[in-house]
């Protein structure tokens, strides 16, 4: 009996991976503006991103269409150079923060609901499914509007520098442009993920009664 009650304490839920989803989109309703700020800064980079790469794509194939030829004779360089590529690396890093520095906050606003959860038997892993969800939904859609935004603005310029020509040679790199743009939902997804690792292991590593006691 002294054994099964043993086993019986340290009995834990594990609730369905479908439960952690309907969570987390329930915790981002109710936190919308929040989740909305580390959304767009997720949407600012990959746009610099889409916008980057996407402009090397269209700037390549004008470059080689026959019409430009006639209006440009100096030979133009391909390529994505060395201070495009920092820019964009740094902008990354800058996203990669804000999410770490956003999934942080939730964390301690959230203490007495961690707490809550953990005391009723959730698992570790259950409050980390969380935290993960969350950040990636919130890469993912960040990562997608970012995406049509960066690919709209170098349209936009590209029409200013090429004019019509542009839709012209639009066969001839759009599977280029899609290709960076599933790169950038991926990478948008892959990045929340990472900013909100250390936060959410920090929220399953949280003793339950600490968090209980906590005063906000």
């Amino acid at each position: 009996m002294a054994q099964q009650s043993k086993d019986g304490v340290r009995k834990q839920i594990e609730l369905p991976f479908s439960e952690a989803v309907r969570i987390s989109f329930q915790s981002l309703r109710i936190r919308f503006w929040r989740s909305m700020i580390t959304t767009a800064g997720i949407l600012l980079g990959i746009a610099f991103f889409v916008a980057v790469l996407s402009g090397n794509v269209i700037s390549a194939s004008m470059s080689k269409s026959e019409t430009l030829r006639t209006v440009i004779d100096a030979p133009q360089s391909e390529g994505v150079s060395a201070q495009q590529i920092w820019l964009v690396v740094m902008s990354l890093i800058v996203c990669v923060v804000g999410i770490a520095n956003s999934m942080l906050m939730a964390v301690t606003e959230r203490f007495r609901e961690i707490g809550t959860m953990k005391c009723l038997g959730a698992l570790n892993k259950f409050v980390v499914e969380l935290f993960l969800l969350e950040s990636s939904f919130q890469g993912l859609s960040g990562a997608l509007m970012g995406s049509i935004i960066g690919f709209i603005s170098i349209m936009l310029l590209s029409l200013k520098d090429y004019g019509l020509d542009v839709f012209r040679q639009f066969p001839n790199y759009i599977l280029g442009v899609l290709a960076y743009i599933g790169i950038a939902c991926i990478l948008g997804m892959v990045l929340a993920v990472i900013g909100a690792a250390g936060p959410a292991y920090r929220a399953a590593q949280l003793p339950p009664a600490d968090a209980m006691r906590v005063d906000l």
